[in-house]
């Protein structure tokens, strides 16, 4: 096609069609998407230096495989008018109230227009990646403050960004309110504030909330997913404008307790009582850590896990999409909040992995001649020999069990391992 003119030099022929051309062959659409960070995207690497390539590696790869992008830091309330580009000239330090500065998230949002890539903005309403100036205010400041960040950051990309995640991590581990700036401030009404905003910014927006450990009923996090569902039965009961729902699903494949994935018979089920609540569920920040496995068994576990978890939420009519945090093992987050990791399906040098045939052979089993649910396990987690799910790779539980008594913590996930 015209699309792969400019970039033969990577398209892979041998190793058979891209995700997003799969995606374009299945019975319903579902989103495949990426979290894109704007330097790869537009700037030459440094082992890029032929001047005459037209795009990055990272963004052939990208518009080859992905029918989606997610903005993964530069539209956090922070980074827009907090801590990037940085203080104004003469004013050190600067508080930036109300100074925007969309440049960066505006270079994506067009480079995925100009393609035909649908974009979701992420993330409204996030206490990790909010200004610290609100703890100094007066809740009716605060309140004001983020109704306008809303009005504003929405209202910039109306028409452009057709989904946002409104409200992320608002859970505590135990699946209470985590106790952060806004519910201090505001009490729990922020949550639905934020959607009924958002919703008034651009009515035609679809509007998510999105959290962590909260991917499998039954799992090591069932009083997570349990808060999680209560959380959105709750919104939704109220009539609050909510569309969908993310589960994050950063896996750690040799997690222990708290840490310990949950099996695809958790997810589907997960997926299938939010369903029922009238929402849309999406896979939304996709990446499996690997690094702490014997080496024997991590590509084998990456594989699986990307198969396994992808294919049991396709079997669920409410699911519609799955997207990864990062695409290559060159960009990724959990280089830099947990340990170095190769969590991703391309690796440093775009080159295809065997997690990507696992997730690529995950949605042909929505296409003509395709197998629903691809053999994976859906009823049970003990297959027909009596191996449990993941039997090669998983590892045992450790003697001293951990208990839960974090009610209300609202640090971020990589502050709790």
């Amino acid at each position: 096609s015209d699309s792969m003119s400019n970039n033969e030099f990577y398209y892979d022929d041998a190793n058979g069609p891209s995700l997003k051309q799969v995606a374009d062959e299945m019975c319903r659409a579902i989103d495949i998407g990426a979290a894109v960070l704007p330097k790869p995207l537009l700037t030459l690497d440094v082992d890029e230096s032929d001047e005459s390539q037209e795009q990055t590696r990272y963004a052939a790869v990208l518009q080859r495989e992905f029918n989606a992008v997610v903005v993964e830091h530069h539209l956090k309330w922070a980074p827009l008018c907090h801590s990037l580009p940085g203080p104004l000239v003469d004013e050190t330090p600067s508080d930036r109230l109300g100074r925007y500065d969309f440049h960066h998230a505006d270079q994506i949002v067009d480079w995925c227009l100009e393609r035909n890539i649908k974009v979701k903005g992420h993330v409204l309403v996030w206490h990790v990646t909010t200004p610290s100036f609100l703890e100094e205010m007066e809740p009716e400041q605060v309140r004001s403050q983020l109704k306008r960040h809303i009005f504003t950051t929405v209202g910039h990309f109306r028409g452009r960004i057709q989904v946002w995640d409104v409200v992320n991590e608002a859970l505590a581990p135990d699946g209470s309110l985590a106790e952060n700036v806004f519910y201090r401030k505001l009490g729990p009404s922020y949550i639905e504030d934020s959607f009924r905003w958002a919703h008034e910014a651009d009515p035609d927006a679809i509007l998510l909330y999105n959290d962590n450990k909260v991917e499998g009923i039954g799992s090591s996090n069932s009083s997570k997913s349990e808060g999680f569902y209560q959380l959105l039965a709750d919104l939704v009961a109220k009539g609050v404008p909510v569309h969908g729902c993310g589960m994050q699903a950063h896996f750690n494949a040799a997690g222990t307790g708290r840490q310990r994935m949950p099996t695809p018979r958790m997810i589907k089920q997960q997926i299938r009582r939010l369903g029922n609540l009238g929402l849309k569920v999406s896979l939304s920040e996709m990446d499996v850590r690997v690094s702490k496995l014997p080496p024997e068994v991590r590509g084998t576990a990456q594989r699986q896990i990307y198969h396994d978890v992808l294919a049991a939420a396709l079997t669920e009519p409410a699911f519609d999409g799955v997207w990864l945090w990062g695409f290559t093992d060159r960009h990724t987050w959990v280089t830099h909040f947990y340990y170095d990791d190769e969590p991703l399906v391309f690796d440093e040098d775009y080159n295809r992995k065997e997690a990507f045939y696992g997730m690529r052979d995950a949605l042909a089993s929505l296409t003509p001649g395709g197998t629903v649910g691809d053999g994976v396990l859906l009823n049970s987690d003990i297959d027909d020999n009596g191996n449990p799910w993941g039997y090669e790779w998983m590892q045992p539980e450790p003697e001293i069990v951990e208990t839960l008594e974090n009610i209300g913590d609202a640090r971020p996930d990589w502050e709790q391992d």
